[in-house]
């Protein structure tokens, strides 16, 4: 995407319809880093490169200030690998769901676990004698709670969701 125009849109879902409420302009590091460039496309000097989730949640933020209710957010895997996002949302307690990529580990009190690791039945959680749960490929939607992580407060806890797309493919997400 070296030379196309990518945004970051925050839009606002109800049953009656859907909206872009806000909008940031995505620049590439390869863009903040050529000082030529910068210049030639009118980009300030102050403006710095930044992933994709430092806009959202910064778009989030405003418009939960700004008065605008949501109970819970949604993205794709480039904002749920974000642990920032995770923690500005959990503060605020606005609920998520976002997805991760089957290799996304979540760190815990009791190590890190992959998303394939399904809660209450790995066994590297502490005082569980549970069996093996069955492979993902078996369930069509699992949910449940993990330890308190470090970026948690102490009354949240980690959640995984999969399910499985018509194409048979797994999709998981933190919740």
């Amino acid at each position: 995407m070296e030379n196309s125009k990518v945004a970051v849109y925050l839009v606002y879902a109800t049953a009656a319809g859907h909206a872009a409420i806000d909008r940031e302009l995505y620049i590439p590091r390869s863009w903040t880093d050529d000082a030529d460039r910068r210049r030639a496309a009118g980009i300030p000097d102050e403006v710095a490169f930044a992933t994709k989730p430092a806009p959202a949640t910064a778009m989030i933020t405003r418009s939960l200030d700004a008065g605008i209710g949501a109970r819970w957010v949604t993205g794709d895997e480039v904002y749920g690998a974000n642990p920032h996002l995770r923690a500005a949302l959990e503060a605020r307690r606005t609920g998520y769901v976002l997805a991760v990529a089957c290799d996304h580990q979540a760190l815990t009190r009791a190590g890190k676990f992959r998303p394939t690791c399904w809660p209450g039945s790995c066994p590297h959680e502490p005082g569980n004698n549970a069996p093996q749960a069955p492979e993902p490929r078996d369930c069509a939607s699992t949910t449940g709670p993990w330890p308190t992580s470090p970026t948690h407060s102490r009354d949240t806890t980690n959640r995984w969701s999969a399910t499985t797309a018509r194409t048979g493919e797994l999709a998981f997400y933190r919740c």
